[in-house]
């Protein structure tokens, strides 16, 4: 049996890029540092394609850009730890979106089981040592054994949705 490939609707161009963000911006995402202890020293970023994949084995994942300046670091780690950003740190997300400069400047860290910087002030955290990585198009799927994890406090989540945070009262 052949497989069927499904049409767009009519008048939507199935390669626009801004419909493609526009559609999936509405579907909202918790957001996480990535960090690790790079050979370099320590590396971070901002990511919200994070996503629990098994829980047995415990495995999770999240998908880095390939144009990232700091995945190439937390890659060669080895390990990482996703550290689930409250509300009350957007400051936190947009220092780590950033390219360049000493993203770790003033903020409280403590080295994680892995050695990778958990970051003060999270919801949660989960480290992981670097299990496989896939071909993701622009991105690239990293998937983690899930070493550590725990809760660290309780508040409302840091939520993206349609290209800005959504408060939730």
């Amino acid at each position: 049996m052949e497989a069927v490939s499904p049409e767009p609707a009519p008048g939507v161009a199935a390669s626009s890029r801004q419909q493609f963000r526009e559609v999936l911006g509405h579907f909202s995402t918790g957001v996480v540092v990535v960090t690790a202890s790079a050979p370099d020293g320590p590396a971070g970023m901002t990511c919200q394609s994070v996503v629990s994949l098994s829980l047995d084995p415990p495995l999770v994942l999240f998908c880095p850009a390939k144009s990232s300046t700091s995945w190439p670091r937390i890659r060669a780690a080895g390990h990482f730890c996703l550290n689930i950003l409250a509300a009350d740190q957007e400051a936190v997300c947009a220092r780590f979106a950033r390219s360049g400069g000493d993203k770790f400047a003033g903020l409280a860290v403590t080295p994680g089981t892995t050695g990778a910087p958990v970051l003060a002030g999270t919801l949660a955290h989960v480290e992981a040592t670097l299990a496989a990585v896939h071909d993701g198009g622009d991105h690239e799927i990293a998937i983690g054994t899930v070493v550590d994890l725990s809760v660290r406090r309780d508040a409302r989540p840091l939520v993206f949705y349609r290209g800005g945070f959504l408060p939730l009262s």
